[in-house]
């Protein structure tokens, strides 16, 4: 890897002209990524992966690890050469100077961080609340926790970064169980390790293929998360030097993390067990020799999947709110609450979103929905670094070797192609949510335009 610009010194620092506080140095900045990356993917859908691909279900892991690695490179690049806090919206404006792409870029992050909180909430009402009571209906409790959440951000949610280093502990806690129960097996010789080469698609080679690249474009839904931390570049010291050592640890710790996990899945419990769970670990923790109490691990998964939850829904509405403050959505859905200032008109119309994602949809199809926005996303961005190029800067920053955007690139699009083997189901929820945005946004501009502000 290498570095651009002429002066080191003008790496944006602390006390330059950034109107929020410089306070996350390169530690606490590792945790906030690690911490945005776990949650609802590993913990929900691993059992969804091994029913697209079998019990060698830790390989579309690796690939998904090789494809996050390629993205987050270009990612590092971009926020040392713009630290600022706006993320693929801001990269592809300053690549393309197309506002309509700008806000479709936009309007697929919001729409992807209400999928993943509907599959959270999904994976939240399934066997892990099982272990304590199945009274009510799954679709009912998923609607509830959605609601609840509302309810929580519109009271006002101030989360610190500190806080959600401990957050982070607790669900890294739920991933050592695990580990701990597998490096048990392999020493007392218990589990089937033929498990880790089976897979479930036969017949020609294409459809081993396809049947691989379909749990990896599921299975991405684990890894996403470590884009949102560029939107802390204008809380970081000396982003430019701190984001390339944060991101890179961050996505190879979860990535090392989840392929070790998928082993220890495969290896304990057959992969047709774990695609009928929503709660998969859970199987893993039944059938593992060490006595871990598995109401104890259910916990610490629906605490997992909670605050997943709650960060993009929050993420969600705080878009929504920018969106409409830069008049790119209609101006009423940027009104705050007069005592709790928090965006109330973006927390109701995203929280109605989410209530209509989560009653038509179960874990592996939000989870995909969510990873295949994202990946177009990525597509974009990979494409952009290469765009920005010509775009010189004065400070010195991380430069990503050109191969590596356009293997991201391409990668991204074939994962979020028909060649990954998607239900038809994910790309209507995708269109229905663009559709809705591209209504608003049509909407917007009329408004705008009768007014005479267009």
């Amino acid at each position: 890897m290498s570095t651009a610009g002429r002066d080191a010194t003008a790496s944006p620092r602390e006390g330059d002209d950034t109107p929020l506080r410089r306070v996350l140095g390169p530690k606490l900045l590792v945790l906030f990524v690690i911490g945005d990356i776990l949650g609802t993917g590993i913990y929900a859908t691993t059992g969804q992966v091994a029913g697209k691909v079998g019990g060698a279900l830790w390989l579309p892991f690796v690939i998904g690890f090789a494809v996050a690695i390629l993205t987050a490179a270009s990612y590092v690049e971009l926020v040392g050469k713009y630290p600022q806090a706006a993320g693929a919206a801001l990269y592809t404006q300053k690549a393309f100077q197309v506002p309509f792409l700008t806000f479709i870029i936009s309007f697929m992050v919001m729409c992807s961080g209400l999928s993943s909180a509907s599959a959270a909430a999904r994976a939240f009402s399934g066997d892990y609340l099982a272990e304590f009571t199945d009274v009510l209906p799954s679709t009912l409790v998923a609607i509830l926790f959605i609601l609840a959440l509302a309810a929580l951000n519109l009271r006002g949610v101030s989360e610190s970064v500190k806080t959600n280093m401990v957050l982070t502990l607790v669900e890294l806690t739920g991933l050592l169980v695990i580990l701990t129960i597998g490096a048990g097996a392999v020493l007392t010789g218990d589990g089937d390790p033929g498990r880790l080469v089976e897979f479930q698609a036969e017949g020609t080679g294409s459809a081993l293929i396809t049947s691989v690249l379909g749990a990896t474009a599921l299975g991405f839904f684990a890894f996403v998360g470590f884009e949102d931390s560029v939107n802390m570049a204008e809380e970081t010291k000396d982003p430019a030097r701190t984001f390339p050592r944060a991101i890179f640890t961050g996505v190879a710790v979860t990535g090392t993390l989840y392929v070790l996990v998928a082993l220890v899945s495969s290896l304990l419990v057959d992969f047709r067990v774990l695609e009928d769970s929503s709660g998969p670990l859970l199987e893993v923790v039944k059938a593992g020799g060490i006595d871990f109490p598995p109401k104890l691990f259910a916990l610490i998964a629906l605490f997992a999947v909670t605050n997943s939850a709650l960060i993009n829904i929050m993420m969600a509405s705080r878009l929504c709110y920018g969106m409409a403050n830069e008049r790119i959505l209609p101006r009423g859905m940027g009104r705050v609450l007069p005592r709790r200032r928090t965006p109330v008109v973006g927390i109701v119309f995203v929280s109605l979103l989410a209530v209509g994602l989560v009653s038509t949809g179960e874990i592996a199809g939000l989870g995909d929905t969510t990873a295949f926005l994202l990946l177009c996303v990525f597509s974009v961005v990979n494409i952009a670094v290469l765009v920005l190029r010509r775009d010189r800067v004065e400070h010195q920053h991380f430069r990503t070797p050109t191969a590596l955007p356009v293997l991201g690139a391409i990668t991204a699009l074939i994962l979020a192609s028909p060649l990954s083997d998607r239900p038809a189901d994910v790309y209507i929820r995708a269109g229905v949510l663009l559709a809705i945005g591209i209504g608003l946004w049509v909407i917007n501009k009329m408004v705008m335009r009768l007014r005479g502000e267009a």
